[in-house]
């Protein structure tokens, strides 16, 4: 018979074993001073680590809750920092491979689970108190950025999970639009009011620091830390160092076509001969209420992929199945780069290099627009540009490394998703994870147990 002592020493052998392993993918040996404390538990058992119980002796049901409670969110929230967490959809952009009210399985160890930037955090918030409002971290401690092994890494046509990096700065009045975006269009709003006025005509980027101004004396502003910024889901369409183009609406990535996935849709207009499509037709092509758009007695408009353009175009009632693109050379503001001299939009867009570790750019006051958030931000360097100089951190530069890897995302929903064509790159350290499969899906727009997709519930992520 194995006898009290030695039963202890297995439990404390297995314990550190388990720990030690923990402490070598971490790679922060200052926590092999935990092993004192597991052999305390274990073995000694001289403090009585979970002091709101009693060691000895029968413990009232509240405290037998409080402990289920404790033991519980430890548990959980260790689970989501290294090795899975949910998530659910929340807006249509990946429509239709993944829908409104489908809850993700994401796994962090695809990639490598980060370790969190601002430890000292209320449960199972992203960065809002539920009752409050108030924010939910704190700044106490703050822990560099720092990445574990994971089982791969990102590649093309992944779908992805990431913090929104343009969600660094918020309006608390207006947390739906991004900071940077408000201040443009305050800009514009300023740019046409003196340009409506004045027989000079002067560009948006004369207005930005007057905007920013009015933004910031008007409104509450908050800054978030890297992982209490949004999460957003999209599909990673450039890796560091691609090259990506879009063309009437169609993605080139290094020169070749990027292979669309299943569930990719854009916007398409439908002429019938004057008699309405059935909604029931619709329904079963999965054709959400919501997306339904009658323009007039015989046009509609709806996002389609292109099975369902294919399907809709022999309806017998149906005309004419047409994709409705952006005309090549129309400048809209609030593409990135936000320059009126890149004359980008949604479905004519670059071409555009995606940054890499370690590789270097020449830079100047042409190019500077595409890469300043990264050195300036991402980068956390000094940027000033001064006329045709540019200087990064007081000295004259000509060129730039960088430091991060970056990526190129976009929404499946082409022509609705708030996407990398809108605010630009992501850096490496805003990648949470990669979603495996969905393990719930409510369709909102249904009643009673129709609400419940049963036929995706565990169904794997392409």
């Amino acid at each position: 018979m194995i006898n009290l002592l030695q039963r202890k020493y297995i439990r404390f052998a297995i314990a550190a074993v388990i720990y030690l392993l923990v402490v070598i993918w971490i790679g922060n040996y200052w926590l092999l001073a935990g092993l004192a404390v597991i052999f305390d538990l274990y073995v000694t058992e001289k403090v009585n680590w979970t002091f709101w119980k009693k060691r000895n002796g029968s413990n009232s049901a509240v405290i037998e809750w409080l402990d289920a409670l404790i033991f519980a969110v430890i548990a959980v929230t260790l689970i989501n920092i290294f090795l899975f967490q949910n998530y659910r959809i929340p807006t249509p952009s990946m429509e239709k491979s993944l829908l409104v009210g489908d809850h993700l399985f994401v796994s962090k160890i695809a990639y490598g689970p980060r370790m969190p930037n601002t430890p000292l955090a209320f449960p199972f918030t992203q960065h809002t108190m539920p009752l409050t409002k108030g924010k939910s971290w704190s700044n106490l401690i703050q822990w560099p950025y720092k990445r574990l092994k994971g089982f791969g890494t990102v590649k093309r046509n992944d779908p992805i999970v990431f913090n929104f990096p343009a969600g660094d700065t918020v309006v608390v009045e207006n947390q739906a639009t991004a900071y940077y975006e408000i201040v443009r269009s305050r800009a514009r709003e300023l740019q046409a009011r003196y340009n409506y006025t004045s027989n000079e005509q002067r560009p948006v980027e004369d207005f930005m620091t007057m905007a920013r101004r009015d933004v910031r004396e008007n409104s509450t502003i908050i800054y978030r830390p890297v992982d209490r910024r949004d999460n957003y889901v999209k599909r990673c369409v450039g890796v560091p160092g691609d090259t990506i183009m879009i063309k009437s609406g169609i993605l080139y990535v290094n020169g070749d076509i990027n292979t669309a996935s299943e569930g990719q849709q854009t916007t398409y207009f439908v002429k019938t001969n004057g008699t309405s499509i059935n909604p029931r037709a619709l329904e079963r092509l999965d054709i959400s209420r919501s997306d339904q758009m009658k323009i007039s007695g015989s046009v509609y408009q709806f996002p389609l992929t292109t099975y369902n353009a294919d399907a809709i175009s022999k309806f017998t009632n149906v005309t004419n199945v047409t994709p409705v693109y952006e005309s090549p050379g129309r400048f809209i503001p609030h593409i990135f780069p936000h320059k009126s001299a890149v004359k980008w939009n949604e479905d004519n867009f670059g071409p555009l290099w995606i940054p890499s570790e370690g590789s270097t750019v020449s830079i100047d006051t042409s190019n500077i627009c595409f890469y300043e958030r990264i050195i300036d931000v991402y980068e956390d360097n000094d940027l000033k540009i001064e006329g045709d100089d540019i200087f990064i951190n007081g000295n004259l530069s000509d060129s730039y490394t960088f430091k991060m890897d970056y990526y190129w995302m976009m929404g499946d929903n082409r022509h609705n998703s708030a996407d990398s064509r809108y605010w630009g790159f992501v850096p490496e350290d805003h990648i949470v994870g990669k979603p495996k499969f969905i393990w719930l899906s409510l369709n909102k727009e249904a009643k009673g147990f129709r609400k419940i997709r049963f036929g995706r519930m565990f169904m794997g992520i392409k």
